[in-house]
């Protein structure tokens, strides 16, 4: 039998809906009595040397409030949501440990989703038969691939686009080293080290009414991040000369179309309509999957005094919290 929950807090929330400003707002108001350490629920927050790209919290705002599993990981090293599940739960209980609030922040649903129901057990990745696959699709291309995904593994298939490139090779890469279909392996999850660190009674969620409110958000952050010196980022990361298009840190919104553009695969005028529309893809399958967890608290991020009804909510969770 699986052990109680470990107490702790999850705010989730789609990209640029004001998840870091609305965490800090909670630290501040739990301070007085009780102390607060955010774990970074951010596929892309692992990487080091990625900040302007991942709206990554400055360094005074990392001062501020303790902060765990951000620039954890180079670049050129993946890091898996079993691997998440395993930090995030070892760091819950030390934080707690310590007498302090763990709040889980981020936007990487499938990282929430795997703390929290489990993860599928499926076979680890096989670096030849990527490789093989890789140049399968640069023979044939990702429709085709995705066509011999649909014959193996039709539930699959029917979810992905043609041409997502990623998922349609993770699958086709399960199905060769297990003779399994992916779709197989998600109707038995397993709960790492036998433990559901968050329970979804204690997930909060910042979901916009107005989806153009969003939008809106989306597009002046991406501007700000290329009159930050985005680019300069990416042409950074290119020069160390052992990354590529196909790491999972390069395959993060944004630096994607980055390194496109820098390759010539697009004029480098179109890059900003491109980031903007790419992130705007990127929040709307975030919604998608919030809309799943049925337990979840929703906190309207575009209404009037959204962060005051979120922090109330949150203090009212927490047990001393209330004022």
């Amino acid at each position: 039998m699986a052990a109680e929950p470990v107490p702790a807090i999850a705010l989730a929330g789609p990209t640029a809906s004001g998840k870091t400003a609305a965490a800090f707002a909670i630290a501040e108001a739990l301070a007085p009595r009780l102390p607060v350490e955010i774990i970074s629920v951010d596929s892309a927050l692992v990487y080091r040397g990625m900040d302007i790209g991942t709206a990554k919290p400055t360094p005074q705002e990392l001062a501020a409030v303790p902060h765990h599993l951000i620039d954890i990981r180079d670049p050129s090293r993946a890091y898996s949501a079993a691997e998440f599940v395993q930090d995030a739960t070892r760091l819950i209980e030390e934080i707690r440990a310590r007498g302090a609030l763990p709040l889980l922040v981020g936007g990487t649903m499938l990282y929430f989703k795997a703390l929290m129901d489990g993860i599928d057990d499926m076979p680890a990745a096989d670096p030849a038969v990527r490789t093989r696959l890789e140049q399968q699709a640069a023979a044939q291309g990702w429709p085709a691939m995705h066509a011999e995904l649909a014959r193996v593994d039709p539930v699959t298939a029917a979810r992905l686009a043609p041409g997502d490139s990623q998922r349609i090779q993770r699958a086709l890469e399960v199905w060769h080293v297990s003779g399994r279909p992916l779709s197989s392996f998600h109707k038995s999850k397993t709960i790492v080290a036998g433990v559901r660190p968050v329970s979804a009674s204690a997930l909060f969620s910042l979901e916009p009414q107005d989806r153009a409110w969003l939008h809106e958000r989306i597009a002046q952050r991406f501007h700000a991040m290329l009159a930050a010196g985005f680019l300069d980022e990416v042409l950074r990361l290119r020069a160390r000369g052992d990354l590529h298009a196909d790491l999972p840190s390069m395959r993060c919104v944004g630096y994607r179309q980055a390194w496109e553009s820098l390759d010539g695969l697009h004029p480098m005028a179109s890059l900003p309509e491109r980031g903007i529309a790419a992130t705007r893809q990127l929040a709307k399958r975030q919604i998608t999957w919030l809309r799943g967890m049925p337990g979840r608290h929703v906190i309207a991020c575009d209404a009037p005094g959204a962060t005051a009804q979120l922090v109330r909510a949150v203090c009212d969770r927490v047990p001393g919290g209330g004022a």
